[in-house]
């Protein structure tokens, strides 16, 4: 059950680096829009959030893990 809990927090601390990095890279990239930032600004969101996703499915699966075995 603590492998879950262990890739929910990796999942999120590299959900959140990856959006914040996004953010300040997107608003470099908002001022040069010919620059490769802005696309790289859109990849670091889409991971971010493809991150934070995962994260929610850890945190759902070991809940429900752990619902199945105070039942037993």
């Amino acid at each position: 059950m603590g492998q879950f809990k262990q890739h929910a927090f990796i999942a999120r601390s590299v959900g959140m680096t990856c959006i914040a990095l996004g953010f300040v890279i997107g608003m470099y990239g908002l001022d040069h829009p010919d620059s490769v930032w802005l696309r790289t600004a859109l990849g670091l969101l889409t991971t971010g959030m493809a991150a934070q996703g995962y994260a929610l499915y850890c945190s759902i699966r070991r809940f429900r893990e752990h619902n199945r075995s105070s039942q037993q």
